[in-house]
């Protein structure tokens, strides 16, 4: 018997089947960093319209979690597809170097500044400290696939960059929106340090709360109430920060509220002043039950009134003031200035001066009466008691609330007043302004507006300034006596930046007053440095000025988190830089969790790092995973998620290397047909990839990633895997070579490949590159390309609505072919002949295939019938089918079962169209 095998048109390809990413992507990384791939793409788009993605620098500390992961892959992925766009796309990478946490990481090896280093080691320690994490992190964000100006990224510790930071502090100050003031911040004790917003996380705490009375003359009340008063009394409040007290200047009523005077049996007689609308809940909670409402007024008749603190030889005069409310306490706010934001505004507003006895520590300065050298929040008991030995006390209790903690160490923070320098948010209408320019900004999702608003309406002037040694300093000099800024102070901050730019902050620091102006013995020097928030906050005006860039950005792609970090603090400095915003489209993607919906932490013990992903599965996997998620919710990763995700890379892989093996003999230039030659089946899968491909791309600009990976997913899995591709091996393998019916196959498959590498290309960075390097190993990078638009250009003369119908149908027949091979009826589906009894509709379709139906069905026989009770019953109107095992012989080569196997002498086991295809001219296809 004749072996036919050589006769056969087998797939060829080196693109194996076991990807082994694990060990192909580092040789893939060393390639591209051979060709300077970067730098090629960039020569390749100068001159195109730009799309600048600025990037939101991470922190220089640690190594990469799945979070940067994440982060890093959606604007990986956002650059590559505006590259294919064939726009100019540069990425330039950054990191965000100053701050705390470097400095605790230092302090850990070097000690305190003082102790054991002094301030300019220690700050050259964490610039040591600063490179060597941006190289780690470097190397993993390299590690991803992530392309982009690695050797040159911006680096807010790099001497230029700090002094763009000053540059850009000095445009703000001369702009006006600069203050400095004794304002209440957010304060951690153990950063000894005050906290931006966005360095504050809100957890619940308990604490304890009292109801404590305030001391009034008598006579200072009578005429107010309007009655004789026989009775001690006083104004009554509560507070959830006893500690506060030694800070107490006013007491805080509204002065459109009802204020009683109640008249209550506790271990005596005597009378409290309360809110009216809070007798009952007040009474409850000091345990009283025993009252009598003496006289009302209004709030607005307190005013003035000077009662005596608690325990201390000092008035508390009462002042009034929107923010008091009936939600809770007593309707009169304990009013402590130098420890809240509404209390110093009230205070400021009523002419009072700012008390803050606590130092940087969390402990009360050497002049605070009872509680000298004590921590603020150890106090709380002492106060209690010395309250309670000056029957001042009414109750206490433990209360349940939302409190502030900082984001680093988790502790509770307090507000205390010192020495800041603010961006004021009402300067010039900075607030204002940024609140309207929100509306020329697309948001994506589009709730990101109504968040951003909804923290702009709440926001406080913002603190600026920290008392740390890792940091750009505020550069200013101010007088000694009336604290106002030199008025050379816009020359003399250029001075500062262009010495910084040549020496480093220390050039700050180092340098004496004198050194800059004449008069130096009435000007003293700003030891703070800047938020690390305004460092990160001003790279528009670092970064993007740059002539390979361009203000605004066109995107702005971070976490959720961000509207209250880096989006807001860009936002703010952008407008009053340059009275606009920084971006034009801001992107947020969701948190990481695990599968029952917990954030990643080690603690825990639910963490996935991208690491251990890369090194066993792949970074493509990880890619794909990301590309796959709906990122704009929660991203959801565990082992099953990244099974399914490694499961979609096969599916996608297996089909290119089935493309590339079907084509490794195949010219474009030499055995691509013209329309006219082409089957109607390869016409339209033409077609379906053409505008499958509009979708695609539509899918890239509109930041929809997992419905891109879906599509080309399903192109894969569907389309061509369970149609396409299926039907096509008959012919692909079983043709003549050099039959237009084979060529008419690889044309399309050509340009399938074609579209689809580049399809996958901003997610599987690695798997498009080496089978692009494949298909066409003369070209550089598949990185490199635009989207395809090299078509043939071809329409089947079969309506789409029709393929649609025979895609029904086919599926319908494969059910009953299956069930026919449970029952044994059939071994295989080329061991079947079946009989279609179908509509008039139907029928006029699948005559339309002629005597090609059996290989669009992959059977060896399908005949056509009109409409009758026959057959077994389908899902589909008008289509019933009949399925029976045949009783020809099979062909040896292309095993269909047909009559006429064995006519030949020459090809005994052989059917005619295989014997046309070996010794003849090769068979004719016209549809399928």
């Amino acid at each position: 018997m004749t072996d036919y095998k050589d006769t056969l048109n087998l797939p060829k390809t080196e693109l194996a089947m076991k990807a082994n990413l694990p060990n192909r992507e580092p040789k893939m990384l060393e390639y591209w960093n051979n060709i300077d791939l970067n730098k090629k793409i960039r020569e390749s788009r100068l001159g195109r319209e730009k799309f600048i993605l600025h990037d939101g620098p991470p922190y220089a500390n640690g190594e990469i979690h799945i979070g940067h992961s994440v982060n890093k892959v959606l604007k990986d992925i956002v650059i590559k597809s505006q590259t294919l766009n064939g726009k100019y796309a540069p990425y330039t990478p950054g990191w965000d170097c100053h701050g705390l946490p470097i400095e605790l990481n230092v302090e850990k090896k070097k000690g305190k500044v003082g102790q054991k280093i002094s301030a300019e080691d220690f700050r050259e320690a964490c610039r040591i400290y600063a490179k060597k994490q941006i190289e780690i992190q470097k190397k993993d964000f390299r590690r991803l696939g992530v392309i982009g100006n690695w050797d040159n990224p911006y680096v807010t510790m790099d001497y230029k960059f700090e002094a763009g930071i000053i540059r850009a502090l000095g445009s703000i100050v001369k702009k006006g929106y600069i203050q400095r003031g004794e304002k209440p911040v957010h304060w951690c004790v153990d950063c000894a340090s005050a906290l931006a917003e966005a360095e504050v996380e809100y957890k619940d705490k308990t604490s304890l709360s009292i109801d404590f009375a305030f001391p009034v003359e008598k006579e200072l009340l009578e005429g107010v109430f309007s009655i004789k008063i026989e009775h001690p009394s006083f104004v009554a409040s509560w507070t959830t920060t006893p500690w506060t007290l030694p800070g107490n200047l006013a007491l805080t009523v509204n002065e459109n509220f009802e204020y009683s005077l109640v008249q209550v049996s506790d271990n005596g007689i005597k009378n409290l002043i309360l809110g009216k609308d809070l007798i009952e809940q007040t009474m409850e909670r000091i345990g009283v039950k025993d009252y009598t409402i003496l006289a009302t007024c209004l709030g607005s008749d307190l005013k003035g009134i000077k009662a005596k603190h608690p325990y201390l030889k000092r008035d508390s005069v009462i002042i009034t003031g929107d923010h008091v409310t009936t939600e809770a306490g007593t309707g009169i706010v304990h009013t402590a200035p130098g420890h809240g934001l509404e209390d110093y505004a009230v205070s400021k507003e009523n002419n009072l001066g700012v008390l803050s006895p606590v130092k940087a520590n969390g402990v009360f300065q050497e002049d605070v009466e009872h509680f000298a050298g004590m921590f603020v929040f150890k106090a709380n008991e002492e106060v209690v008691k010395i309250l309670d030995t000056n029957n001042t006390l009414l109750a206490q209790a433990n209360y349940e609330h939302s409190y502030p903690h900082c984001w680093r160490h988790k502790t509770p923070l307090m507000f205390r007043a010192t020495p800041q320098w603010f961006i004021g948010m009402e300067n010039q209408g900075l607030l204002e302004k940024a609140q309207k320019s929100i509306e020329e900004v697309h948001w994506e999702p589009s709730w990101g507006k109504s968040r951003m608003a909804g923290m702009l309406e709440s926001r406080p002037d913002w603190c600026i300034s920290r008392q740390r040694t890792w940091g750009v300093p505020i550069p200013l000099l101010v007088h000694g006596e009336t604290g106002d800024l030199h008025p050379d102070t816009n020359i003399l901050i250029e001075k500062v930046a262009s010495m910084v730019e040549s020496e480093g902050i220390d050039a700050w620091h180092n340098l004496n007053v004198s050194d800059l102006i004449d008069d130096a013995d009435q000007y003293e020097k700003i030891t703070d440095c800047l938020d690390v928030w305004f460092d990160s906050g001003v790279t528009h005006a670092c970064v993007l000025n740059d002539e390979e860039l361009q203000f605004p950005a066109d995107l702005y792609l971070e976490g959720s988190d961000q509207h209250r970090g880096w989006f807001q603090s860009s936002l703010l400095t952008s407008i009053a830089i340059n009275d606009k915003p920084p971006y034009k489209t801001v992107l947020t993607h969701g948190f990481v969790v695990d599968a029952d919906g917990k954030k990643m932490s080690k603690s825990i013990g639910n963490v996935i790092s991208p690491q251990k992903v890369w090194d066993s599965m792949g970074a493509d996997v990880l890619r794909a995973w990301i590309a796959s998620t709906d990122y704009k919710n929660e991203i959801v990763i565990s082992d099953d998620t990244l099974n399914r995700a490694s499961d979609s890379y096969r599916r996608v892989r297996n089909t290119i290397r089935f493309l590339l093996g079907n084509i490794h003999d195949y010219d474009h230039e030499k055995h691509s047909l013209p329309e006219e030659k082409l089957t109607e089946l390869d016409k339209w899968m033409i077609q379906r990839a053409k505008i499958l491909q509009l979708s695609i791309v539509e899918d890239y600009d509109n930041f929809q990633f997992h419905q891109a990976f879906k599509k080309i997913h399903n192109f894969c899995a569907n389309d061509l895997g369970g149609f396409y591709l299926d039907i096509l091996k008959d012919r692909l393998y079983t043709s003549k070579t050099e039959s237009d019916a084979r060529r008419s196959s690889q044309t399309a498959l050509f340009h399938i490949t074609e579209a689809l590498l580049r399809w996958i290309a901003p997610v599987l960075v690695f798997t498009a590159e080496e089978a692009w390097q494949l298909h066409n190993p003369k070209g550089d990078s598949v990185h490199l390309l635009e989207w395809y638009s090299d078509w043939t250009d071809c329409e089947s003369s079969i309506p789409n609505t029709e393929w649609e119908l025979l895609l029904e149908i086919r599926s319908e027949i494969n059910k009953h072919l299956e069930a026919s091979r449970n029952s044994d009826v059939i071994g295989s589906a080329l061991e079947a002949e079946v009989d279609v009894f179908c509509s008039s509709e139907i029928k006029k379709v699948l005559l339309k295939f002629e005597n090609e139906l059996r290989f669009v069905f992959i059977t060896s026989e399908v005949k056509v019938f009109d409409i009758e009770k026959k057959g077994e019953q389908t899902e589909i109107e008008g289509l019933r089918v009949s399925i029976r095992k045949t009783d020809h012989k099979k062909c040896e080569r292309c095993w269909h079962s047909r009559p006429d196997v064995g006519a030949s002498k020459l090809h005994e086991s052989l059917c005619k169209r295989c014997i046309e295809n070996v010794d003849g001219d090769g068979e004719k296809r016209n549809y399928a």
